[in-house]
């Protein structure tokens, strides 16, 4: 089996899913939007896509998003699973022909509340453990469509569309790597006033119990797919 990780940026990688993913029987791929042929996430028997700095509203600045979506607009008609981070969840959205709009800035830890739907997926570990968030855009889904996870300041954190999860936080983290993201993101962190020493050590304190549930997670979902398929 093979496992296509799309992603954006190089520091935004499958992080402490990958091992798991692997001890579960997948082949695991990358391939970089803007640089690769993002052909293999078509028809590849998992795909994960991961996060990034821009959005689904700068399509025009970045052809990739489009490609993207349409990718993962196939991956859905063809009913092959599909989990989206972040930025991934935006584009499953957008493919769905969701709106994705400008929302509330969330960048650092914190919990999301889980609807009673959600306590019997995967997303169950993340009950009660603080997860990274780094997001400035909100989904909106269709009116009367199940929204899995949430916060006070942004209504859809997680959601299903056909084949496809998308989670608006960040459960594949590695915290001993966050210093690359403090970096790769610093443009973006001084521009919103965050306090980089606050956030890092923040990320010294929960990274742990967020990886712990982030592999139960990934390891559930991956057994569930398999059982589907």
């Amino acid at each position: 089996m093979k496992c296509v990780a799309l992603r954006h940026v190089a520091f935004e990688d499958l992080g402490v899913w990958e091992a798991e993913i692997r001890a579960n029987g997948y082949a695991v791929d990358y391939v970089d939007a803007g640089v690769d042929d993002l052909a293999p996430v078509r028809d590849a028997d998992l795909a994960i896509v991961l996060g990034g700095p821009h959005g689904v509203r700068d399509a025009a600045l970045f052809p990739s998003i489009d490609e993207a979506s349409d990718l993962i607009h196939a991956r859905l008609a063809a009913s092959l699973p599909t989990l989206g981070v972040c930025l991934g969840a935006q584009l499953i959205a957008h493919a769905c022909g969701w709106e994705v709009r400008k929302g509330t800035l969330e960048l650092g830890w914190g919990e999301v509340d889980l609807s009673v739907g959600a306590i019997a997926t995967p997303l169950r570990h993340f009950a009660r453990v603080p997860q990274l968030h780094w997001h400035g855009d909100e989904i909106v889904p269709p009116p009367g469509h199940e929204v899995l996870a949430s916060t006070p300041a942004v209504a859809c954190q997680a959601f299903v569309a056909g084949s496809a999860l998308g989670i608006q936080f960040h459960p594949e983290i590695e915290g001993e790597v966050i210093e690359r993201w403090l970096i790769g993101h610093s443009v973006e962190l001084r521009a919103n006033g965050v306090d980089v020493a606050a956030l890092r050590a923040r990320t010294r304190d929960l990274a742990d119990a967020s990886a712990m549930a982030g592999v139960a997670f990934i390891r559930d979902y991956v057994r569930a797919i398999g059982a589907l398929g």
